[in-house]
């Protein structure tokens, strides 16, 4: 491959992200009154939103489903082509349904439309000719700005499906906005993957219960041995007589009292008003803590201000769960 080859290349790339780039900026300038219309249509949706589409718009039209369900909007894909082979019984009063096509003319679509009309379920299009069948049918009609296709020859789905795709996302963020739907909830829907671990809360990835490695100030150092030996977090958390955390023994706290180790109780060796964390702080939080204190463990403690012990979390929980 040569120099000029790779040049080519670029340049492609460029004028194709520079030409749907444009598109995105006709879309947004181009919305109106219609815009607030669907999403207040969306709102009002006892059921789910059925949104569908075919071909490409197809695959546009799982994406914005799958955003909309991730999101707080209940919905659901339903294939045109299987909609007219027994999937029109997804679809019920109540619902809203969203129909993707670039010509507004498709038609695997006929019988989902016709179904809409018929069970008067009310109908989004989304098209880019006003005078389109879909448009004509819908009781909102969404329409996309004449802009270039970015292949350069009209033919092939480019700005047009990447402009549908922002109108989605646009729908899907204008719908959680008013919902407040925030990273907790956002948290619910994504347990799993990456998403899932940085929105984690503590109290999700904590020890807790008989797991907890915990003494009292006036116990023997034999049986706290005992008690981090058979935990195995490496600590031991110090109670009073209140059931508060006062303290916590480490290895470290450990070999600075190997002297007569077995002499002391565990007032005697503790590290006093250890660092600690709430459960419904993100997990996120707690490695930060852990990494800027050097240390591998923090205890959880009852946010109603007792101090009293509820969790332990170890940094290989974190690192388990995708964080660190």
């Amino acid at each position: 491959m040569t120099d000029a080859d790779k040049q080519t290349f670029l340049d492609t790339a460029r004028r194709v992200i520079a030409t749907e780039a444009s598109a995105l900026a006709q879309l947004g300038q181009g919305l109106g009154d219609e815009f607030a219309d669907a999403v207040e249509l969306l709102l009002s949706a006892k059921g789910r939103v059925i949104i569908s589409g075919m071909g490409k718009s197809g695959h546009i039209a799982r994406k914005i489903a799958a955003t909309f369900a991730s999101t707080g909007t209940p919905a659901h894909f339903v294939h045109p082509a299987e909609a007219s082979h027994g999937d029109l019984g997804m679809m019920a009063q109540g619902d809203v349904v969203i129909v993707l096509s670039n010509s507004g003319e498709t038609p695997e679509l006929a019988d989902l439309v016709a179904y809409t009309r018929r069970f008067e379920i009310p109908l989004i299009g989304v098209a880019s000719r006003a005078e389109s069948t879909l448009i004509k049918q819908s009781d909102i009609g969404l329409i996309l700005p004449k802009a270039d296709e970015a292949c350069g020859t009209g033919v092939v789905p480019t700005s047009s499906t990447t402009m549908t795709l922002a109108l989605g996302d646009a729908l899907a963020v204008a719908l959680m906005e008013h919902r407040q739907f925030t990273p907790e909830h956002f948290r619910e829907f994504h347990p799993g993957g990456k998403l899932g671990a940085q929105l984690a809360r503590v109290r999700d990835l904590m020890h807790d219960g008989n797991a907890l490695p915990l003494t009292s100030f006036d116990t023997p150092m034999s049986d706290v041995l005992i008690e981090i030996s058979q935990k195995g977090f490496g600590v031991a958390g110090v109670c009073d007589s209140q059931g508060a955390l006062v303290g916590i023994i480490t290895d470290g706290d450990l070999r600075r009292h190997m002297a007569g180790l077995l002499d002391h109780t565990a007032a005697n060796v503790m590290t006093r008003a250890p660092q600690t964390i709430a459960p419904g702080a993100l997990a996120e939080e707690a490695v930060a803590i852990m990494n800027r204190r050097k240390i591998t463990c923090l205890f959880v403690v009852d946010p109603d201000g007792s101090g009293v012990p509820i969790g332990l979390l170890h940094i290989h929980d974190c690192l388990r769960a995708g964080l660190g």
